[in-house]
């Protein structure tokens, strides 16, 4: 176990692991100095370091956070004698001598006064040599003058954040080694204001209070909240600020400046004491440097002895003056950091181990990092190859390991193209949509040619029938289309993280596999087109399903015999209800004329439907199937049985008695196409009777048979694409590749490793070297 004196060493060396390798997220324990402008954290931070390095001037100064680590050396440090051509060196030479800047950078850079006088001045004094600065961003270089270290820091700030007076996260990191620091690792942020001036943006205050807070949240960072003691405490910004990271002051240092410039008769001691405002690691009071102290180019030493003075001969604060001061200051901040990294240390070390061991395992999802042999190439092709296909095949079978919770795909996306997308397209088509009865009229007309007909003629129905059987090609070839996509989906989606690799063998492997589907893609789409020609080509009337001519007339017959009757039945309804009426209410004299015609109407309507309703229905089948599809005009009827000729009877022979008497009242089925009929007539005369029937019949025959047919291209087409295009595919896909891709002379272009990915690979490795080492630097101490 070290000492405590090397836990803060043991931190900054942590800090530069991280830092070269570029992580900013890993929370070190750290102390944050946080306070308004003006408030003295500049001459704090100056006087714990006793040197005058840091920017001054109006405004935001600070706009990047300083990352300030203090490293006690002594005087017979073999570090300061590392390079002993720098110890008498003016900063050019220092830099010179490194091998850093070189000739041009010599010539660019302004002779300073120092380089002057050591020119020309034999007694010049070098700048002291056991004190020095490096900047991470400038390995290697000494700066020994302070001076020039505030120059760096103001130009590294306008290189990041710009010459106005916008701030910037990235920090600054400065490392000082002087015999006469403490350890210690602190972060000067940038002072919180309330007002942008200048040509700061409007939200200013919130883009700095952000920034501290990303700091000061952590619970790994030590907060050191300045205030001046000339402004009311409860007024302090800094306090404020820590209160909402740190509610029970736990981690808050108090540093109250200025103690000076407080109003006679006034002191700070409640404060100090801890009485007025609570916290854990106390309260501290330090006296500034004055601006004319600086001016007047007092030194740092001279100013801590000053300071000490004070506050033992202060009448109130010398009963506490063992407990103030900047020299105090650091040693509480010391003591208290080392404190604190000591708690934290296990915790370090244990997410260490957790980030070594997920690296580990990313690093190992990157493949091998050595060469492929070439007596390794062919197997490694075939081997991606094949998982390739077996990837392929089980996302359409739903065997994958990979199948997705959020989205229907593969074989289960394809059963959903073929039941409800297909299957609902094919129910959404109305056989007769686009046949207006007067279109059935025509097509009647134009198949009997010059002379009327007999009979309807079947010719008619053919005509009909073709082209709405034609209406379901186009929902079958977007079934096609849909299922076709699906496995384009499914091909490209069948990588793997070995694959991922090798991003021209992947490209390959899907463009031989989509090459291969749009091959089938033709014959499938042929293959529909022929089960819809092979429908159209043949109407096979003959269909067990397919409903007769016979059924549908006696159900024409039967439906409108039953309207005749329900009006019938209507009209006496009526007649009745008008008899009810009083006398005074029947009008005038027309009332029982009225009367008596509706009477004698729906008498002889209801009479006759009685009388004859029976007979009517039982010979409506034989007359008027006979009527239209057996008989000419000398009462011949022709079988279609056998071919015989034979006479009518009587009762066949008489088409212009009751049955046709009775024809009159029949309506037809269709209200909406007899509105149809009224706008589209354009001067066309009415349908007759027979019309009518006839239209009506023909509409039923096209319905029945229409949906046989749908029936059948439902079934028949799913299986035609499993059978063309899906099976075929999973059959012969290895085989494919295997043909296309597996040639000696493309295994060199087809492994060609992606350089993103090893570049990431790369990056991984760094990373997983960069947690072992810190790793090995906490358990040393520990």
């Amino acid at each position: 176990m070290a000492s405590l004196e090397d836990l803060i060493p043991t931190v900054n060396k942590l800090q530069d692991v991280m830092y070269d390798a570029g992580i900013d997220t890993f929370d070190l324990p750290i102390l944050a100095v946080v306070g308004s402008q003006s408030s003295g954290k500049s001459s704090i931070l100056e006087t714990l370091v006793g040197k005058d390095f840091l920017p001054r001037g109006t405004g935001i100064v600070t706009r990047r956070p300083l990352v300030l680590q203090l490293n006690n050396i002594a005087t017979d440090s073999p570090i300061i004698k590392e390079h002993p051509s720098l110890q008498s060196a003016t900063p050019a030479e220092s830099e010179q001598s490194n091998g850093i800047g070189g000739k041009h950078e010599l010539e660019d850079r302004e002779i300073t006064l120092e380089d002057h006088l050591r020119k020309n001045t034999e007694n010049y004094q070098a700048p002291n040599t056991e004190e020095w600065g490096e900047f991470l961003h400038l390995p290697g270089r000494r700066f020994y003058d302070f001076k020039e270290i505030r120059k760096e820091i103001e130009k590294e700030t306008a290189r990041i954040a710009g010459k106005n007076k916008g701030i910037s996260k990235v920090p600054i990191n400065l490392k000082v080694y002087s015999p006469r620091v403490l350890n210690l690792t602190l972060v000067d942020l940038p002072g919180i204001t309330k007002v942008p001036i200048g040509e700061q943006p409007p939200d200013i205050e919130k883009q700095i209070k952000n920034l501290i807070l990303e700091y000061v949240a952590t619970p790994s960072c030590i907060i050191l909240a300045v205030s001046p003691a000339n402004v009311d405490l409860v007024n302090s910004e800094s306090l404020k600020l820590a209160r909402e990271v740190d509610p029970l002051g736990k981690r808050t240092i108090g540093v109250i400046t200025k103690l000076d410039l407080m109003d006679s008769g006034t002191n700070a001691l409640d404060i100090l004491s801890g009485k007025l405002y609570p916290l854990k690691l106390g309260f501290v009071g330090v006296v500034n440097r004055s601006q004319q102290d600086i001016q007047l180019n007092k030194t740092v030493e001279e100013a801590l002895d000053n300071e000490e003075e004070y506050f033992n001969r202060h009448p109130v604060y010398r009963t506490i003056s063992n407990r103030c001061g900047t020299r105090y200051l650091a040693k509480l901040l010391n003591r208290t950091l080392m404190s604190h990294i000591r708690d934290k240390l296990p915790d370090i070390k244990a997410r260490l181990n957790t980030l070594i061991g997920q690296t580990e395992q990313e690093l190992t999802s990157f493949g091998d990092t050595g060469p492929i042999k070439n007596e390794n190439r062919a197997g490694l092709v075939l081997q991606l190859m094949n998982k390739f296909a077996t990837n392929f095949i089980s996302s359409i079978d739903g065997t994958s390991s990979n199948i997705s919770t959020k989205e229907l795909c593969g074989g289960a996306r394809i059963y959903y193209i073929y039941n409800n997308i297909f299957g609902n397209s094919l129910r959404a088509i109305s056989p007769t949509a686009n046949l207006s009865i007067l279109d059935i009229r025509t097509a009647i007309r134009n198949s009997t040619g010059p002379r009327p007909s007999l009979f309807v003629p079947e010719l008619a129905f053919d005509l009909l029938v073709k082209p709405q059987i034609k209406l379901l090609l186009e929902p079958s070839e977007r079934c096609v289309e849909l299922v076709y996509e699906e496995l384009m989906k499914i091909c490209h989606n069948c990588g793997s993280p070995e694959l991922a690799r090798y991003p021209k063998l992947q490209s390959m492997l899907i463009e031989v596999v989509s090459e291969l589907l749009r091959e089938r893609l033709g014959p499938t789409r042929s293959y529909v087109e022929s089960l819809i020609d092979i429908h159209r080509s043949y109407i096979n009337t003959n269909h067990p399903n397919f409903l007769s001519a016979t059924e549908a007339m006696s159900d024409i017959v039967a439906s409108r015999k039953k309207t005749s009757i329900l009006k019938a039945k209507k009209v006496q309804q009526e007649t009745h209800a008008v008899e009810q009426l009083p006398k005074a209410d029947k009008g005038t004299d027309r009332g029982p004329s009225l009367t008596a015609s509706l009477r004698v109407e729906s008498e002889s309507s209801v009479e006759s439907g009685s009388e004859d309703e029976d007979f009517e229905i039982k010979n409506s089948k034989d007359s008027f199937l006979k009527y239209f599809f057996g008989k000419d005009q000398k009462g011949q009827e022709f079988n279609a049985h056998n071919g015989e000729v034979r006479r009518s009877s009587p009762l066949e022979n008489d088409i212009s008695g009751q049955t046709l008497a009775d024809m009159k009242y029949l309506q037809i089925s269709n209200d909406t196409e007899i509105g149809a009929i009224d706008n589209d007539r354009n001067n066309e005369p009415a349908l007759t009777e027979r019309e009518e029937l006839e239209c009506e019949l023909i509409q039923r025959l096209i319905v029945s048979y229409f949906s046989i047919v749908r029936e059948m291209i439902q079934d028949q087409i799913p299986k035609a694409v499993m059978c063309l295009l899906v099976n075929f595919s999973k059959d012969t896909v290895q085989n494919r590749l295997v043909t296309k891709l597996y040639k000696e002379s493309l295994f060199e272009e087809l492994l060609m490793e992606d350089q993103a990915l090893a570049q990431d690979r790369e990056k991984c490795m760094k990373l997983l070297d960069t947690y072992k080492k810190a790793s090995n630097i906490v358990g040393s101490i520990l």
